[in-house]
């Protein structure tokens, strides 16, 4: 393998890095220039981050460090180390923009309605870009994606759940009103993110025609703990025999399947479709080390 062949997957990890970076500071810009102002909060941990921070005095940052930290390594037992690698690198990142945007000017003021559409496009956006590169900024997700695989629940609908309990922690210190805008603010937020990653909510299917199928099979199932099935098919042109590769990830490892797909055979033929809910099976994964 020649130098150049090497610094590629090195440069590629680079880039993805800056994005989640550059989308932690849009999020945090949203939360301190937005949200946290007019007494607004987000979902999952960075909402309970800001409770604790307004209950406490602690500076929120530092509550976004702590908490996320045991999500952080729950995602590296569960989807991977560059996930791990790219969600603290993102975490932290979120931590230190809330502190160097603490005092930021406060974009709008008051209008309840503009405050909850433009600081859930703000953050959707930050969470997006950092999700479309590979990492996350919050750990909630991983939490339902854990949960999803011991309960009879589809991972939207667990995030649903445990951000309704977000929303009653909030209201103890925003007020009823507060936690309706803050949920409110994360519907919003979670459209945008859906946009920016395209089919973020539940599973994806992905079906691979590649010349090396047992390669591709394997280092799936070495790198992303994942398995796959194979569909005999053959070629309309050439007449051969095919093996059709068909695996069904989370839709927080589908960055990282690119990534193993491109690496293996770059001229694979792939289609990628969206799964709203998996049930039964063995869709389970290994642990990855």
């Amino acid at each position: 393998m020649s130098a150049n062949t090497k610094q590629k997957p090195m440069i590629t990890l680079a880039w993805r890095g800056l994005f989640v970076i550059i989308g932690a500071f849009i999020t945090a810009y949203g939360l301190e220039a937005v949200l946290i102002p007019n007494n607004v909060s987000d979902g999952g941990v960075t909402g309970l981050s800001i409770v604790g921070s307004q209950l406490s005095g602690l500076p929120l940052g530092i509550l976004i460090a702590v908490l996320n930290t045991p999500f952080v390594f729950l995602g590296y037992k569960q989807i991977g180390k560059s996930f791990a690698i790219k969600s603290v690198i993102g975490i932290a990142s979120l931590a230190i923009g809330t502190a160097l945007m603490h005092h930021v000017p406060t974009i709008i003021k008051g209008d309840t309605l503009l405050v909850t559409v433009v600081g859930g496009i703000i953050i959707g956006f930050g969470m997006g870009l950092a999700l479309r590169n590979g990492g996350a900024l919050d750990g909630i997700d991983m939490l339902a994606v854990l949960l999803s695989r011991k309960l009879p629940f589809g991972t939207s609908d667990l995030i649903l759940f445990l951000n309704l309990f977000v929303f009653i922690v909030v209201s103890t210190v925003f007020g009823l009103q507060g936690a309706i805008l803050s949920g409110i603010a994360y519907f919003i937020a979670s459209k945008v993110i859906h946009i920016v990653e395209e089919g973020l909510s539940g599973s994806k299917t992905f079906q691979i025609i590649t010349r090396e199928p047992e390669k591709m099979v394997e280092t799936i199932r070495d790198r992303l703990g994942r398995s796959a099935t194979y569909n005999m098919a053959q070629g309309g042109y050439s007449n051969e025999p095919i093996k059709v590769i068909n695996c069904v990830i989370n839709r927080l490892e589908e960055s990282k399947m690119k990534e193993i797909i491109y690496e293996i055979d770059k001229n694979a033929f792939v289609t990628v479709y969206d799964v709203a809910e998996v049930r039964g099976g063995n869709f389970k994964k290994h642990d990855i080390h």
